[in-house]
């Protein structure tokens, strides 16, 4: 990447000055001590910016968090025009078998959605027994975490540490208990096989393409020997979105999208789902698989499964080559499908990712087929990414509304329910990239500033609205006086907002709208209503107030304009 687009909020002097912009650019040089250029104002009003050269991708997202961190920024993203040739033509050997990306019937038409984006910026947190080493992931894979506490099950010597590599999770026959198999487990490579399909590289000459290719992979153990538990879960999720972890070291990069290939029957336990609503008030995106026992004596429903069973996620159920729900996979309370395989008839039908060839400890990098629902939670991950890249204010439930919105029908077969349909890339990145910065006209901004309120919101109900300013790079979305703003529908947002402002809430919390009645002197004045009458609070920021069941967080106040967050 060799250049960034820089859009300021449209009250910054730097909006409407040649010589703020400059002297943006130039303190911002002397700052992170990159060759920075301020090249021409774009016609949105935004700020083109020379990298001095190609840059590494990591410099490139330092980059943008500097720039983001800035309060005058409403966005920073790379300039994209450089993603584009490379990647729709990649040169990795075996990209002709990964029927998932491309196949018209039953893929998920990704290689059509990379003109427009890669995943570049963006950060998934694979949340499984580690990562091996392979030289078709290395280059995409950052520090992770080692959340594993009990050394037994770690199977590397201790518990939790900063190295996140995959040792091997083989058990000996009788190793895991009565309830286990009683013969020798050899390692499943599990987590690398996700890695692979979320964001190997596209253009390295080398084994195959992930769904993201431009994406970073963040490895976090949270299973190992004989699985993991929900505690260890739990607090991988937390350190993937930022939180505090004790054992091992803060994480420097909180993941944008976390993927959660894994589960049990069962609900969700509480202190699992407060993690992900954490991490989901934090700005990440949480995939989950619907579960593999579809096939089974009683199958079982997603909502049996934990984690598909629990709140705030995107629930992914599995479909195969013929687009027909695979046969193990569950169904029913899920929120959309997307290629698992089969390998029934043809192991060329299963999902082809990154894998090891050891038996219990790794040995040589390799490939290998392999089917679940987590390969289909892998895909839809790595959509998330490609989203994020194309559009990085969608919140987390942008991001489900917009998977499930711009979905097609299932092409085969799946009675018991898959959700709004099978995902499609192209479709949906198409779909939120016609609302990212750069997308208003001239005209919507003053002095060519960027524009503060949505230009062109899609009318579909499920879509998400047109996205704005962030106010910190976390994904929130900005709203003019008096706008409804339904992009926190689902109750699980992060917005900027001013007095005359009403959220539209879907009530699960006990509030069915949101009004702002003002914002001044550091206070929002607000009132949550529902069936059952209304609620005031007044608060000062920062701060906390709970209507009902919502909670209310006031992040910031500038002028009269606040940064709030609802879960």
């Amino acid at each position: 990447m060799s250049e960034l687009v820089i859009g300021y909020k449209s009250k910054a002097q730097e909006a409407r000055s040649q010589k703020a912009v400059r002297a943006s650019i130039s303190a911002a040089a002397a700052k992170t001590g990159q060759k920075l250029s301020y090249e021409r104002r774009l016609s949105v009003g935004a700020a083109l910016v020379s990298l001095g050269g190609t840059q590494p991708a990591q410099d490139v997202t330092k980059l943008m968090d500097y720039f983001r961190a800035d309060p005058n920024v409403a966005y920073a993203v790379p300039n994209g025009r450089a993603q584009t040739q490379s990647v729709t033509s990649p040169n990795d050997p075996r990209f002709a078998e990964q029927w998932s990306l491309t196949e018209a019937k039953a893929g998920m038409h990704v290689q059509d959605a990379w003109g427009t984006s890669t995943g570049t910026g963006v950060t998934v947190a694979v949340l499984d027994d580690g990562i091996a080493k392979h030289s078709d992931l290395d280059a995409n894979v950052t520090q992770g975490a080692d959340i594993v506490s009990d050394p037994f099950t770690a199977n590397d010597g201790d518990g939790r540490d900063d190295d996140p590599s995959d040792p091997g999770s083989g058990a000996k026959a009788g190793e895991c208990g009565k309830d286990q198999p009683a013969q020798d487990e050899p390692s499943s490579w599990h987590g690398t096989h996700m890695a692979g399909i979320i964001a190997a590289p596209s253009d390295n000459g080398n084994g195959i393409a992930g769904v993201a290719p431009g994406a970073k992979l963040e490895p976090v153990r949270v299973t190992g020997r004989c699985g993991g538990t929900d505690s260890d879960i739990s607090d991988g999720i937390m350190w993937a979105a930022g939180a505090h972890v004790d054992g091992v070291s803060d994480n420097k990069t909180p993941a944008n999208v976390i993927s959660m290939s894994l589960g049990h029957k069962g609900d969700c336990p509480a202190f699992v789902q407060s993690a992900i609503d954490q991490a989901v008030q934090r700005g990440s995106t949480v995939v989950v698989a619907a579960g593999n026992r579809g096939d089974a004596e009683k199958p079982v429903d997603a909502s049996q499964f934990s984690l598909a069973s629990c709140k705030n996620v995107i629930t992914v159920a599995a479909t195969d080559r013929e687009g027909n729900k695979a046969e193990y996979s569950n169904f029913g309370t899920v929120d959309i499908a997307a290629p698992g395989g089969d390998m029934r008839k043809n192991v060329g039908d299963g999902i082809l990712s990154t894998f090891n060839s050891g038996t219990f400890a790794p040995e040589a990098e390799s490939f290998q087929f392999e089917v679940g629902t987590s390969q289909a939670t892998a895909h839809v991950s790595g959509l998330a990414a490609l989203m994020l890249s194309a559009n990085p204010q969608l919140t987390p439930a942008e991001i489900k509304a917009a998977i499930k919105a711009n979905a097609r029908p299932i092409p085969g077969k799946c009675d018991e329910g898959c959700g709004a349909g099978l995902a499609d890339a192209a479709k949906t990145v198409a779909a939120v990239a016609k609302n990212a910065p750069g997308s208003s006209s001239p005209s919507d901004s003053p002095s060519g500033a960027a524009s503060d309120a949505p230009s062109d919101a899609p009318s579909a109900p499920d879509a998400p609205p047109a996205a704005s300013e962030p106010s910190d790079g976390s994904g929130s979305n900005g709203a003019g006086a008096g706008t409804e703003l339904s992009a926190c529908l689902h109750n699980s947002c992060q917005v900027e907002v001013t007095g005359g402002d009403t959220i539209q809430l879907d009530g699960a919390r006990g509030v069915d709208e949101l009004k702002i009645n003002s914002v001044a002197d550091n206070a929002v004045d607000l009132t949550g209503t529902s069936g059952s009458g209304s609620q005031n609070a007044q608060q000062t920021a920062p701060g906390t107030s709970q209507l009902n069941n919502l909670v209310v967080d006031i992040i910031s106040v500038d002028g009269d304009r606040a940064t709030i967050r609802l879960s």
